[in-house]
């Protein structure tokens, strides 16, 4: 582990004090599970990205394509937005920008990785999400841990369990107040969201016809709050589509981290006839 090379990157941001920060190793070759994980604690951010070779006959651009592994202080998880986009920064300033390929628990996620002047932006097109209805009892529990009254809830944002590589329960605030006061019981939500095997809760303010505030508590990764979430960003587009929020063909802004000190912004795009849900930001290196 000493001799592994770990880099840290924000995504969703263009300041280092600004969006997500995560651990990316672009050569994890030689590291077992264990010494992941160990790192992933090390580091302490929500999550951290691991790449190895891709699997043989996976395609993509020869020196493009990777086998991606995320893991927070606590276990691996199946995708990771951030992780991506920081991921994909991070290549990006190393073999320059262009498309790349990555292999997933989830899924193979295509990244596209642009110049926009000095700044690199990178793009995520997620696998095929869905959505599913969270039972009454479930939902009762996830407002109890939260110590949200039913009343402080958006009735136009009804709770829903979104897929889009990871899963997220959605549940809609009904004022930019309610979202900003967030003091929740960390083992009876974390004790939730194992049994429903969440990743995060998606909480999420409608400031526009296309802009929310969002914040993502994320006890089962051993923080209290990630301050930018481009898996549940995407599997929220795709909620926002299916339950008609939004149009098919739209795009969406998400502001996160701001209650953090850690503002971050995820762009959201939703085409038509493309089930699938890109999810764009910048990143930088962290010194």
């Amino acid at each position: 582990m000493t001799d592994t090379e770990v880099l840290r990157y924000t995504a969703f941001s263009h300041d280092p004090d600004g969006g997500n920060p995560a651990g990316v190793v672009l050569d994890a070759t030689g590291l077992d599970d264990r010494a992941m994980l160990e790192i992933a604690a090390e580091l302490g951010y929500s999550e951290s990205a691991f790449l190895t070779a891709p699997p043989e006959g996976f395609g993509g651009e020869g020196g493009r394509s990777f086998t991606v592994r995320y893991f927070s202080p606590k276990a691996e998880v199946p995708f990771c937005g951030h992780a991506t986009v920081a991921t994909a920064v991070a290549l990006g300033e190393r073999i320059g920008p262009g498309e790349l390929l990555f292999a997933t628990r989830a899924g193979t996620v295509p990244v596209s990785v642009t110049a926009e002047g000095e700044r690199l932006r990178a793009t995520l097109t997620s696998v095929e999400p869905h959505t599913e209805e969270i039972g009454a009892e479930d939902l009762t529990e996830a407002l109890a841990a939260l110590d949200w009254p039913e009343a402080d809830l958006d009735p136009a944002i009804p709770p829903a369990i979104a897929y889009a590589g990871a899963r997220h329960l959605v549940i809609g605030a009904r004022t930019r107040g309610r979202l900003a006061d967030l003091a929740y019981d960390f083992a009876r939500l974390e004790a939730l969201m194992r049994r429903l095997d969440l990743t995060t809760v998606q909480l999420v303010h409608r400031a526009g016809p296309a802009e929310f505030h969002v914040r993502d508590p994320f006890p089962i990764g051993g923080v209290v709050e990630d301050p930018a979430t481009g898996a549940a960003a995407a599997a929220f587009g795709a909620y926002a589509r299916e339950r008609g929020l939004v149009p098919a063909d739209a795009v969406l802004t998400l502001h996160q981290g701001t209650d953090m000190g850690r503002p971050g912004v995820l762009t959201v795009e939703l085409r038509e006839g493309d089930p699938r849900v890109r999810v764009s930001g910048t990143g930088v290196r962290i010194p």
